[in-house]
């Protein structure tokens, strides 16, 4: 006899949202509502088409429900609630986004669920932890996680993935990042999470401390997502060659300048990354195993390498994707709180800030258009 279903509501139906929705449906253990707030007509005329290398391509897919928002799916408890959306605090604060379940009539009639947020950034658990707290219900339960994906929204209702999904999970210890052990409780709760990701076959991993493995993301997001929306390239104009005979892409590194993109860009990257390595090592992350690894800084940018030199390489950074499409990129919870966390540990890190003060005027000005487009 077959386990029941869960209830899973998954809050942000983009591009990484549709492939997780498809992943946890897919699973056979979990029934998925969830909330397309910008392409709902879309999604709900002609349900989502995923164009994945690794899934197949599947033209009308649908989770079990679809809503329009949060408050519309509060008709009923659930066991997760998977916020899939990016980190925006200038725009909305998670706990705004998910008022509808922290507050009454819902908070005061079911049990609170267990919150998973597979988002980009630091800190991002933050305000969702202290709403819950205020609650009154005991130690809130929150997984963080961090996702590397291949994915990009390529209309409303259209998603283009590639060969690869895998995700690391980790309960969220507010405060604390010594703890590196899961208690029985946070281990049973991680395995019947990660069960549904497994069984709907993403790569998982689930790890003991989750706060380590997300600043070690944030080594790509620092380096990489803030080089190429400044520069508004793809990473494939820092790393690929020219075409050779019979081969046609765009771009790649121009053989003019080729030295001084050697010379100066990747060494910059390499700087940037060392700062962030300096930042670890005062917040508390050793150089021992499970921990954050000096070799971390090369490794970033010889696997960032390898992947951008491949002549089939198509996709491009969320954060470049936004800033094309005039939409709100991820620039406080990935390099905001860095910067705010090495001016609390009186670490220098001049280029990231640097990096920090450029992007804030980019955020600045799509912020601006969008307000005055909705004036």
């Amino acid at each position: 006899m077959s386990a029941p279903l869960k209830d899973v509501l998954l809050v942000g139906l983009g591009a990484v949202g549709t492939i997780y929705a498809h992943i946890l449906k897919k699973s056979g253990l979990a029934r998925v509502t969830a909330v397309a707030r910008s392409n709902y007509d879309a999604v709900n005329a002609h349900g989502m088409h995923i164009k994945s290398v690794k899934y197949g391509d599947i033209p009308s897919w649908r989770p079990d429900r679809l809503v329009r928002s949060v408050a519309e799916a509060t008709d009923r408890p659930y066991s997760y609630v998977v916020l899939t959306t990016k980190a925006i605090p200038e725009l909305i604060r998670t706990p705004a986004l998910l008022a509808p379940l922290l507050e009454s009539p819902y908070a005061a009639t079911h049990p609170q669920p267990t919150y998973v947020l597979l988002q980009n950034g630091l800190n991002v658990e933050r305000d969702l932890y202290h709403s819950l707290m205020a609650l009154d219900k005991g130690e809130p339960s929150i997984i963080s996680s961090i996702v590397w994906i291949g994915t990009n929204l390529i209309d409303k209702n259209a998603v283009a993935h590639n060969h690869f999904d895998r995700v690391s999970l980790g309960v969220y210890r507010h405060g604390d990042h010594l703890i590196t052990t899961n208690s029985p409780q946070e281990a049973e709760l991680l395995n019947d999470f990660g069960a549904m990701l497994e069984a709907g076959g993403t790569e998982l991993t689930i790890v003991p401390e989750i706060q380590r493995v997300k600043f070690t993301k944030n080594f790509w997001n620092i380096a990489f997502s803030s080089f190429s929306a400044l520069t508004r390239s793809p990473l494939t104009a820092i790393f690929r060659p020219p075409p050779g005979p019979g081969q046609s892409f765009e771009p790649y590194v121009s053989p003019a300048t080729a030295d001084y993109v050697k010379e100066y860009t990747i060494p910059n990257i390499r700087a940037t990354l060392c700062e962030l390595l300096a930042l670890g090592r005062a917040v508390g992350f050793t150089d021992a195993p499970g921990g954050l690894p000096s070799t971390l800084v090369d490794t970033t940018i010889e696997n960032t390498r390898k992947q951008h030199v491949d002549p089939e390489h198509k996709y491009l950074p969320s954060m470049l994707l936004d800033v094309e499409k005039g939409l709100p990129i991820e620039v406080e919870v990935i390099f905001g709180e860095v910067v705010r966390m090495a001016r609390e540990r009186n670490v220098d890190v001049p280029r990231i800030e640097t990096l920090y003060a450029l992007l804030t005027i980019v955020q600045n000005q799509i912020l601006r258009k969008r307000e005055s487009q909705v004036g």
